[in-house]
């Protein structure tokens, strides 16, 4: 038996709204579909200063409906997942014990740079499981992530064994503590989202290669939309609440898009043909390992599904391979990311579309 109580109201900060940012398409594109498709494995946002990666990631997550989980619990557990839930709560379920469960907004985290490892997988109380013979567990930021988007600004100045710790988890869906014969595993799946700025140095290959997408953004050039974002700032500044009642309805828009996708995700279906397709480009292209062919078939489908279709098109894969592929070719040394030039060429060549250009 399982009762429903509702979110409290909202309080707290203003959010800037999702639908009035200017620009920056891909970086708003490959959001979207992490989280209509969390397995995409998350994205990297490489960019100049001062070009709204922050205040894009968190519109995004204030832009997301809200979700069930079980009051009280650490882990933000689902009460109908298995795999979103924490062993307690399974144990409660095995038992018949009632749940209660309430409405939350999906949890937006920030990894502070100096973060320690306990502070991010959380910690064991030694000394209590000892004493009192209980798996004494302080969660982390992963617990506090599970089911929302953990966010790391300047990824490239985290330590590396950090990041190999974030993205395990991204990947795998829990995390594990394990310290003195004593082992605590709980759910720990989200979006990851980091960022960067190119010039305070890239990630390792190897890293780079685990985020499922890679955005580039950069400064708006044109005058008149430089403007536009400088107005719009200034009025969201003056009167957070009336600027975002002007987006309400777009962002109501969005919202339910977002939700009719993850509901049609499932029956969406990929052509064996194209799928052969991204295949030879991964292959035309030297990309080292499958990941490069299985983001880009997650990414093509969430695209299609949040469009409203069951079947995906050329088109969808062309609109997200780049995105899906640029940090996964090898490069040279004195190279920067490739901005997609290379995957365009191979996609035009392998879908026959050079004599049309």
């Amino acid at each position: 038996m399982t009762a429903t109580l509702q979110a409290p109201p909202k309080t707290g900060r203003v959010v800037f709204p999702f639908p009035a940012i200017v620009g920056q398409e891909e970086m708003k594109l490959s959001l979207i579909l992490n989280v209509i498709d969390p397995k995409i494995g998350g994205v990297m946002i490489m960019g100049d200063r001062g070009t709204g990666k922050t205040t894009t990631i968190r519109a995004l997550a204030d832009l997301l409906p809200e979700i069930d989980v079980v009051a009280g619990d650490p882990f933000n557990s689902d009460p109908e997942d298995p795999d979103l839930m924490s062993d307690e709560v399974k144990e409660k379920i095995q038992q018949q014990i009632p749940l209660e469960i309430v409405k939350k907004k999906v949890p937006m985290v920030d990894l502070p740079l100096g973060a320690t490892e306990d502070r991010v997988c959380g910690t064991i109380d030694i000394e209590k499981a000892l004493s009192e013979g209980v798996k004494a567990f302080e969660p982390g930021l992963l617990a506090k992530a599970n089911r929302g988007i953990l966010y790391v600004d300047e990824v490239n100045l985290l330590d590396d064994h950090l990041v190999d710790v974030l993205l395990d988890s991204a990947a795998g869906g829990w995390n594990t503590v394990e310290r003195e014969g004593i082992s605590i595993r709980h759910p720990a799946r989200f979006v990851l989202v980091g960022s960067g700025n190119p010039e305070e140095g890239e990630l390792r290959p190897q890293l780079l290669d685990r985020f499922g997408m890679h955005a580039e953004i950069h400064t708006v050039k044109e005058p008149d939309l430089r403007v536009q974002i400088v107005e719009q700032r200034a009025e969201f500044d003056a009167n957070p609440p009336a600027f975002c009642q002007k987006y309400r309805q777009q962002q109501e828009e969005i919202q339910e898009r977002i939700v009719k996708a993850q509901q049609l995700l499932p029956q969406v279906t990929l052509d064996y043909d194209l799928r052969i397709k991204i295949s030879e480009i991964c292959s035309e292209l030297d990309v080292d390992g499958l990941r490069g062919d299985i983001v880009t078939n997650r990414a093509a489908k969430a695209l299609a599904a949040f469009e409203g279709r069951t079947e995906v098109t050329m088109d969808d894969i062309r609109r997200v391979i780049v995105l899906s592929l640029r940090h996964r070719l090898r490069k040279d040394p004195l190279e920067s990311i490739d901005s997609g030039y290379k995957v365009e060429k191979s996609v035009a060549r392998v879908f026959g579309l050079e004599a049309e250009e």
